[in-house]
């Protein structure tokens, strides 16, 4: 039996994609081992999260803009063998600074395969056979997540940390294989010359920001940390207004976002994902630090919200074709909002999972099925075939950049190890996801057309 070029192109974006996935799942959950094994402080710690997530949402378009010019198909086949290698030096990594540089390596190769996954998708499925290939990718992307937090997790136990970079092993040799011997090469004829301009102020701008947050945050504070933050600010801004004088030559062409639907998804990116960041980072530390949960079983806490999502993204994804996106996308935030908030019944006293986290965990999980699948289809439908690898990136990026400032800012959460102050402060963090998510709500209420479909 021959396998089809369209469903092999599906199971090499979803395994390439899966490695991303599970990667930040699996080193969330080890975080707490990491930070003993390298006696790392609050702030170290927040960078072995920052590292990876920097690159990836600095570069991310980039990557996008490469695949479209140089092939889709090679971007991401290079990007996998990066990120394979770079999961070899954080294995083996006998120092903080050398785990540090595999992790930032591991960003860069994500940057360069992820927004081409998906792309290579928007360029052999179209129509509602898009809307289901997106839902599969969605749904098998999260069942990989849901499984390697449990299997990360007791790796951690039994092995030791430095085991849940092996197991991106096997899953990229699956898709560079497939990816080499089945899926076609795709390009655009007219694509630019790479925006090396606008990358060098999205790197420096986001590294200047994410640093001046990170140390903000710890006893280290003072005013060089303030003028960094001020710094990054500055240097977006500028990349901006770069973006805007190049035109089609830039990684994010301004012209994207000429219709509200393409801006209110971006904004609804944001907000959501900066609030599923923080939670996804602080939510393992509790049940370790504070519940006493072993790693393998904070990795299974969190099953409920990988399942839900991996049975309903293809139903919300073929749903989303019939109806359009914006009653998805208006509903599925506000439920993910009442998770959220639900998370703030969690005190020192009361990490009980099945009447405290499972509840909370089972109404997010609801919202976000609600909202992956329409929003991934949402943003690829928007821009013609030739800008699916922009477009892409660009939703990868904002959904990056906003966890890798929410994970920055939660230095003053980490820092404080005291079991009744940290449930304090993570009752206050799930307060803001909260509000949070209820912003991505408005965003897809106001913004995104109600006549648009995918």
């Amino acid at each position: 039996m021959t396998l089809s070029r369209a469903t092999a192109t599906l199971a090499a974006t979803i395994l390439g994609s899966s490695l991303a996935f599970i990667d930040g799942s699996v080193v969330n959950v080890a975080l707490p081992t990491i930070q003993s094994s390298f006696g790392a402080s609050a702030a170290a710690t927040s960078w072995m999260i920052n590292a990876y997530a920097l690159p990836l949402g600095a570069l991310v378009l980039l990557g996008g803009a490469a695949g479209d010019r140089y092939g889709k198909r090679r971007l991401f086949v290079w990007g996998t063998i990066l990120f394979t290698l770079a999961s070899m030096l954080c294995a083996l990594a006998p120092t903080l600074a050398l785990l540090l540089a595999g992790r930032t390596l591991q960003g860069i190769g994500a940057a360069m395969l992820m927004p081409n996954s998906l792309a290579l998708l928007g360029t052999v499925f179209d129509g509602e056979a898009r809307g289901r290939a997106i839902g599969t990718w969605s749904a098998v992307g999260a069942i990989a997540a849901a499984i390697g937090p449990v299997l990360g997790g007791w790796l951690v136990d039994v092995v030791g940390w430095r085991a849940i970079f092996f197991i991106n092993l096997p899953i990229a040799l699956g898709a560079i294989f497939l990816g080499v011997r089945f899926v076609e090469e795709s390009r655009s004829h007219d694509a630019a010359r790479l925006d090396w301009p606008g990358a060098s102020l999205a790197t420096a701008g986001l590294a200047s920001l994410t640093w001046g947050l990170t140390i903000a945050s710890s006893a280290k504070a003072g005013s060089w940390t303030f003028a960094a933050i001020a710094l990054g600010i500055v240097l977006l801004l500028m990349f901006v207004l770069v973006e805007a004088r190049r035109g089609k030559r830039a990684m994010m062409p301004v012209k994207l976002f000429g219709t509200p639907t393409f801006v209110g998804v971006t904004v609804l990116t944001f907000f959501l994902y900066a609030a599923l960041g923080g939670l996804f980072v602080l939510l393992p530390y509790l049940l370790i630090r504070v519940g006493g949960y072993e790693a393998t079983q904070a990795g299974a806490s969190l099953l409920p919200l990988p399942l839900i999502l991996g049975l309903a993204s293809r139903s919300t994804g073929r749903l989303a074709e019939r109806i359009g996106p914006r009653p998805l996308l208006t509903a599925g935030p506000f439920i993910a909002a009442i998770g959220f908030a639900l998370f703030a019944r969690v005190s020192s006293a009361n990490v009980d999972y099945w009447t405290v986290i499972f509840p909370a965990l089972l109404v997010l999980a609801c919202g976000m099925a609600l909202s992956v699948a329409p929003l991934t289809t949402t943003v690829m439908s928007s821009v013609d075939a030739d800008h699916t690898g922009a477009a892409s990136g660009i939703n990868n990026a904002v959904a990056r950049v906003a966890g890798l400032l929410a994970v920055a800012a939660l230095g003053f959460v980490l820092a404080d190890g005291a079991a009744e102050r940290f449930a304090g402060n993570f009752r206050m963090a799930a307060l803001v996801g909260a509000g949070l998510a209820a912003l991505a709500s408005l965003s897809a209420l106001m913004l995104i057309s109600t006549t648009q479909k995918p």
